[in-house]
């Protein structure tokens, strides 16, 4: 199959950087080859976002795929995030640039806010002052949580990626991030597969012509926030990135809002899993 033509849509984040709305989630793909096949697809695919962490341990296959694609490193966005189990957000952005073989990342966030919201922050910002990430916020945090880093910080975090769907519409959070000037990054928008077989997502696909996780991902994208599936599968790749030639109504939104499981809440999580 020939490559596609780059993705251009993209996001601009308050620091001033650009974001491509959609990209590749890696999360639960283990390192090594098959990890390397999904980057390099999404890449051959026109992707120019893929999203790791330290905790995936799959940074050296991201960087591995990088390298093989032949793609030009500035024109892919790279994300990372700091395991907070860690103690210095400075030291594991370097070990992250070696084993992703790149001098930065583009975005790097705190991966979840073990031990409080606010204590990695200033290593966070002197990664950034380093020059080790153009950009930095967070993941998992709820807009309580948001409000005590932005009053301690130099540098406000300008993304906060959260589980996100139709089934998790935290209405409150997004609204709460955007007035905080915080773009909201959904991760497990198909909610690792069982979104998809669900009955009125199937009935509202098939009124459009669309497939369920096209579905559930133009649903992110019409609520503003960049999202990010995982796949393993060429096809499936393919076919979530086929998102930008279509939109889906204020009767289909509505629908898929009334889906919602979540109350409309500004919390990040239903429960910690640390």
């Amino acid at each position: 199959m020939s490559s596609r033509a780059p993705d251009k849509h993209l996001r601009q984040l308050a620091d001033g950087n650009q974001i491509p709305q959609l990209g590749l989630g890696v999360w639960q793909i283990p390192n090594g080859p098959m990890c390397v096949k999904a980057v390099r697809w999404a890449l051959e695919l026109g992707y120019r976002h893929i999203d790791t962490a330290q905790a995936y341990g799959n940074e050296e296959s991201v960087g591995r795929a990088l390298k093989e694609s032949g793609v030009p490193r500035d024109e892919v966005f790279i994300t990372t995030k700091f395991w907070p189990g860690s103690r210095d957000p400075v030291a594991e952005a370097e070990r992250s640039l070696e084993r992703l073989g790149i001098d930065f990342v583009d975005l790097y966030l705190i991966h979840w806010p073990q031990g409080g919201p606010t204590w990695a922050w200033p290593g966070m910002e002197q990664a950034r002052a380093n020059g080790y990430t153009r950009s930095i916020g967070v993941s998992n945090f709820d807009v309580r949580e948001l409000d005590e880093v932005i009053a301690t910080a130099a540098v406000a975090p300008v993304v906060d990626q959260v589980q996100f769907s139709p089934f998790e519409y935290r209405r409150k959070l997004l609204d709460g991030a955007g007035e905080r000037a915080i773009a909201v990054e959904a991760y497990s928008p198909l909610g690792t597969g069982r979104h998809l077989g669900n009955r009125a997502v199937q009935r509202l696909a098939a009124r459009v012509g669309r497939t369920p996780a096209q579905v559930l991902l133009r649903w992110c994208v019409q609520q503003n926030t960049i999202v990010i599936p995982k796949s393993t599968h060429r096809d499936r790749i393919e076919e979530n990135s086929r998102i930008f030639d279509f939109t889906l109504s204020a009767e289909d939104m509505a629908e898929l809002d009334a889906l919602d499981e979540t109350g409309a809440t500004d919390r990040a999580l239903e429960e910690k899993w640390w």
